[in-house]
């Protein structure tokens, strides 16, 4: 658990915000909150910096006495695997604060990260330590922002869950068709209420703006489509 985490914790119980709620937001378990929050003073007295202060404390008396130099540990590729967890984290962070739930973050980032690109569900369970029913639910709402998408695993039955590498563009497309619908609506909004009264009028500029807006997002997404790989080539 992050400092990040822990300030948000703090500042949830100061708002009378329960742990299960607030193990729903950080897309937790709600013993890994409930364990949390009693190890570090309770919800009257929790306070972010002692906690994460004292988490460390604790990871130092539990670790074993040194020993030989050992090489840090690295993936096939020399990849040390603290600093990817770090920015696995920040990455995951940076999904948060612009607007994604907390698990849904998590499992995008997951799959960002993974050379792979892919995971079954057992898989996703068990990187991130969370129930099935959590990564279900994640799933299920990136495949509604079509982030994600499933097929069938060939070595089995189970599926898997994976990006491509045109998942922003068809996340765009997603979020243009969204913008369009809401066009329509105020148009048909203003039609209904009138052109030519106040709240007709703001509809009918509303709609009209939602519309620019969905052709002027077209047009940037085809044309990066057909560039970027070009510009990829080149470098």
């Amino acid at each position: 658990m992050t400092l990040e985490d822990r300030q948000r914790i703090a500042a949830w119980l100061r708002e009378g915000i329960r742990c299960a709620e607030i193990a729903r937001r950080l897309g937790r378990p709600r013993s890994t909150i409930n364990r949390e929050v009693a190890r570090n003073g309770g919800p009257d007295d929790y306070r972010a910096d002692q906690a994460n202060k004292a988490t460390l404390r604790r990871a130092r008396r539990r670790a074993p006495a040194p020993g030989p130099a050992a090489p840090q540990d690295a993936d096939e590729y020399g990849r040390d695997a603290a600093t990817v967890g770090e920015f696995t984290e920040r990455f995951t962070a940076l999904m948060v604060r612009t607007g994604l739930p907390p698990m849904p973050s998590r499992v995008l980032a997951c799959l960002f990260t993974s050379d792979g690109g892919a995971f079954t569900a057992a898989a996703l369970v068990q990187r991130l330590r969370v129930s099935p029913a959590s990564i279900s639910k994640a799933i299920a709402y990136l495949e509604q922002l079509e982030l994600v998408r499933r097929e069938r695993d060939t070595r089995g039955r189970r599926e898997r869950y994976l990006i491509d590498d045109d998942v922003w563009y068809r996340a765009w497309s997603a979020s243009t068709k969204s913008i369009t619908m809401w066009a329509d609506t105020a148009k048909h909004g203003a039609d209904i209420l009138g052109p030519a009264t106040p709240a007709g009028a703001r509809l009918r500029n509303t709609g009209q703006f939602f519309q620019l807006l969905a052709e002027d997002m077209t047009r940037a997404a085809e044309h990066r489509r057909r560039t970027f790989p070009e510009i990829i080539r080149q470098q």
